[in-house]
């Protein structure tokens, strides 16, 4: 019986592809749809068949869709220079993935300040509470 390892070998290959990639894309991909994009992660198949590379990018889901197509075309050739960086037997298939994550935490964000400042609004009267010399939150004196 195997114990399962906490760090196992595709993910050292996905942490080295990320690192690989991010170069790769800031210094060969010349599609405009392709920005400054930044790698968020990349999942390796325990085969090391298929990578997902997760990245966001500036400029909302629209910006993000269309790196995602310029980035699935360049996938070929920069698959093909990864081989040439790594020492694997074989390199993985590379499928990028637009991360919306962060614009969907802002939103919630977001959400979250509205709902705050119209309760507090609606409850003017329920402010912090002050003690008898006028200071907010302190210890009340024995």
């Amino acid at each position: 019986m195997t114990a399962k390892r906490d760090y196992q070998r595709s993910d050292r290959v996905g942490d080295q592809m990320q690192r690989e990639l991010a170069d790769l894309i800031r210094l060969e991909v010349k599609d405009p749809r392709v920005g400054m994009v930044t790698l968020s992660g990349v999942e390796v198949t325990r085969d090391l068949a298929h990578a997902k590379v997760f990245f966001t990018q500036l400029g909302g889901e629209e910006k993000g869709l269309e790196a995602e197509q310029g980035l699935n075309h360049a996938a070929g050739y920069l698959r093909r220079i990864l081989g040439t960086r790594l020492r694997l037997r074989s390199v993985p298939t590379l499928r990028f993935i637009y991360d919306d994550t962060p614009e969907r935490g802002a939103r919630i964000s977001a959400l979250i300040d509205s709902a705050i400042a119209e309760d507090e609004a609606r409850h003017p009267d329920d402010g912090p509470s002050e003690d008898a010399d006028g200071e907010p939150g302190a210890e009340p004196r024995n």
